[in-house]
Formats: structure tokens, C-alpha cells, sequence
């Protein structure tokens, strides 16, 4: 079933997920990671049609089969396997390959679509970079390893002719689906982003959130990558890469700016609000705007303000346009379907980084340490344009993990090239240094 034909005469996703569920020929998933992501992936393809999970892979190879528990009976009945001629034959019983390597995942031919749900930056180069190759679609929950070299990523899949995509649900799609439709309409963007439920601990490490990530089914590292920050810089500078809106300082400015105000708030100094410039990503950290997501356009046109007005949205020439919600998870098996039947991303970086994760210091670092990862103890992402980054020779957040420190870093202070040197074994590091010779040549030209 070809994404032209089922794309033909505007057939929507439920329509074309009905129709492979009718022809018994469902989209196939490959799953990388059975954590708190990868279980929702398969509690959710477990309710839909046309679409399910036929292999999946993890670290510890029981967290899938403790995920299809928590699934129920929706989803293939789970078997361990060992080799890539074992993973055909289970997927071809109907059963749920569980594997060890992410390789046999990408590789096995039942499989349209691979899906990392790791949180891991070096893993997802690995997977997306295996996935491609093996003529697979991919679907990239791995914000962390898009915004390190998601440029690259991009241009391998359009090369093999598959399509790379970040995952619908998480807040930089959601976002960007606001900033499509504006600038379908035409209006210029201000500002976008999201609602933060609280303001950052920069100093949050995982030993003072064990109890809380228990109760919430969560890696404690994972719970402090939003505690401190970093996920909030991550998502904002995915946002960033695949828009051309960039932070207007570095780390943006986070007001505490209710929803009704937005666009007060993000709207230029000249004006009464924060901003240096149009066309930024920013969050707030006031109540009642979490979950959601916002942009910020400008209608000049007296007509457009007087219909504006109208329909209760504002006198203007500043409206905020939100969303009140997004499912994280929940969502991605449509980024699946979507890529697989009709060709299309929901989101990808353009091929020119506009911003940067940089990384600070959560201590004072010596000489001689290996870093952590992200969310951990050494370190807190940090968001920052490009020109920015590379005046401060700013180590991708990406990069950090592994990272040896060659000189004293002060509690605070920018990881950079200059007192770090990243793993040059790992290979996001590599396909960095690819990225940046890219990027180089795109701007020559």
C-alpha cells in the first residue's frame, strides 16, 4: 500500500489506518526502549487499528514483556528471541519480537518504522542512523539526539528516501502544528512555546527525587531532566531548528506570564514586552498554561483585528493562539502511520541549526571527571542561539556524557570545547563533527 495511493483525493490517517486494518496489512513497528515512552507506545497502538508494535528492544529485555503487561491483551503476545532470523520468524507467528539489539529491530524486514524512545543521545545516533540505512522510516522521540545532529539525520532519510520525523504529541510538535497554521495563514510569528508547571531547580540532582519518580512511574534522572531545566531548553531548541525561531537570550526569558497575557509579554520592548526581536521560543512558568502550548502572531490588517475582536480574541495587533494540551506519547503512533502511509514528517530540524543546547555546570568540575548524563549530577542543558554557541565554543548537550573535563569548570559556567573533550569513540560525537563540516558548506554556499 503506497503513501500516494492512500494519500489520493485527501484521505485522512483514521481513514487510511481503517483501510490497512481492512486489508490485514497494519503499519509495523519497530520500538527502541520499553520505559515510561515505550510502555505508552504500546499500551496505545494496543486501542487503534491498522497500526501495531512487532518488535521491540531494550536494554533490559524484561521492561518489554513487564510493558506488555501493562498493555493487556490489545497488543501481539510477547517472545524472547536471540538473532535476526528468529525476530522474522516470531513477527511473521504474530507474536512481539522481544530482542537484545537494537539492530535486529531496524534491520528485520517486517518492519516499516522505527520508533527510539531511549532518551539516550548516543543510542538514538545508533538507532536512526541504523534505521535509515536499513531503508526504515524513523521516528525520533529522542529530542536529545535531534537537537545534537538532527540536521544530519534529516538529510540521511531524505537521501534513502524515508522519512525522519520528530514524534506528534511531545511539545515542540504540538507547537508546531500553531506555527503552521499561522504561517499558512500568513501571519508572522512573535513568539512560541510552552507552559512550564513550575520554575527550575537548576540545582536538582536524582538522589532528592527517588520517591517522587517511584510514585510517578519515572526515571528519577528523567524527572530531574525537567526539574532543572534541561528538557525545557531541549524542547524549545527542536522548536527552534525546524522553525528559524530562535531564543531571544540565552536561556530564554520564562516570564511568569499567565495565558491571558502572553502575548503582552512576548511582544517587543517598544511595545510594553520582553523582546529584543520578533520571532523567538520562550516558555512561562505561570500556572494554568502547562500543559499547553502557545504562538504568539501579529495581524496588522484592520480588517483581520476587527474580525479578531469579534470573536472575543483580543483588540490586537498581538493574539495568542493555544492549545491547552499535549499527549506526549499517546500521540506517536500517528507520526508513525503518518510517515508510513503518506510520506510525511510532523516535524524536522531545517537543514541549518539556528540554536544550540549548551550545557552549565550544576558544581564545580575538576580536571580528570567523566561526566554524567543528562539529568544527573555534573551538568544542566542550557538553551542558546547558534551564534552565541559558537562564540562560546559550546559543548553540545548532546556531547556531554562521557565527556572528560581537561580544565576547572566553575559551578555555573559553560561546558565548552575548551574544557571538555567529548568521547571521540561514541558516535554521535562523530556525526557531530559530520554535521558541523555540513553546516559549514551549507552557509559557504
Amino acid at each position: 500500500m503506497s503513501a500516494n495511493s492512500l494519500n489520493r483525493g485527501g484521505t485522512s490517517i483514521a481513514e487510511a489506518l481503517d483501510q490497512c486494518q481492512r486489508k490485514g496489512r497494519p503499519v509495523r513497528i519497530g520500538l527502541i526502549g520499553a520505559g515510561q515512552m515505550g510502555t505508552d507506545i504500546l499500551v496505545q497502538t494496543g486501542l487503534m487499528q491498522g497500526i501495531e508494535v512487532v518488535v521491540a528492544a531494550d536494554a533490559i529485555r524484561e521492561n518489554v514483556f513487564t510493558a506488555c503487561k501493562i498493555a493487556g491483551d490489545g497488543g501481539r503476545a510477547p517472545e524472547l528471541v536471540d538473532d535476526l532470523a528468529a525476530t522474522t520468524r516470531a513477527i511473521a507467528r504474530g507474536r512481539l519480537a522481544v530482542c537484545g539489539s537494537f539492530r535486529d529491530v531496524c534491520n528485520v524486514e517486517g518492519v516499516d518504522v522505527v520508533i527510539d524512545a531511549t532518551g539516550n543521545p548516543n543510542v538514538g545516533a545508533e538507532v536512526a542512523l541504523t534505521a535509515i540505512g536499513a531503508g526504515k522510516h524513523m521516528v525520533m522521540m529522542n529530542v536529545e539526539a535531534d537537537v545534537t545532529i538532527g540536521p544530519y539525520l534529516s538529510a540521511q532519510a531524505e537521501a534513502a528516501g524515508v522519512v525522519y520525523t520528530l514524534g506528534a504529541g511531545d511539545e515542540p510538535s504540538s507547537t508546531m502544528e500553531l506555527v503552521n497554521f499561522l504561517h499558512g495563514l500568513g501571519y508572522p510569528i512573535v513568539a512560541a512555546g510552552k507552559g512550564k508547571n513550575n520554575a527550575f531547580r537548576i540545582d536538582a540532582t536524582p538522589d532528592g527525587y527517588i520517591e517522587e519518580a517511584s510514585r510517578r512511574n519515572m526515571n528519577p534522572r528523567m524527572l530531574v531532566e525537567f526539574v532543572d531545566g534541561s528538557k525545557t531548553m531541549v524542547e524549545m531548541v527542536a522548536l527552534a531548528n525546524a522553525t528559524g525561531l530562535t531564543p531571544d537570550v540565552p536561556g530564554m526569558h520564562g516570564p511568569d506570564a499567565p495565558l491571558d497575557s502572553l502575548h503582552e509579554s512576548f511582544c517587543p520592548r517598544e511595545e510594553g514586552g520582553l523582546l529584543s526581536r520578533k520571532g523567538v521560543v520562550d516558555f512561562t512558568v505561570a500556572k494554568g498554561v502547562a500543559p499547553g502550548v502557545f504562538a504568539v502572531a501579529e495581524m496588522r490588517h484592520p480588517r483581520l483585528r476587527e474580525r479578531m475582536n469579534d470573536l472575543q480574541l483580543g483588540e490586537g495587533p498581538y493574539y495568542t493562539f493555544y492549545r491547552p494540551y499535549h499527549l506526549t506519547s499517546l500521540e506517536v503512533p500517528l507520526s508513525a502511520a503518518a510517515a508510513v502511509l503518506f510520506g510525511q514528517s510532523h516535524m524536522r530540524p531545517l537543514p541549518v541549526p539556528v540554536a544550540e543546547v549548551g550545557a552549565r555546570a550544576k558544581r564545580d568540575l575538576a580536571p580528570g571527571e567523566t561526566l554524567d548524563a543528562i539529568g544527573e549530577y555534573c551538568y544542566r542543558g542550557f538553551a542558546v542561539s547558534r551564534d552565541d554557541a559558537l562564540a562560546l565554543g559550546a559543548l553540545p548537550l548532546g556531547l556531554a556524557q562521557g565527556a572528560r573535563v581537561t580544565r576547572k569548570i566553575a559551578r555555573g559556567d559553560y561546558l565548552t570545547y575548551a574544557n571538555c573533550a567529548p568521547d571521540e569513540s561514541l558516535r554521535i560525537v562523530q556525526v557531530r563533527r559530520q554535521q558541523d563540516a555540513l553546516v559549514r558548506l551549507a552557509e559557504a554556499a
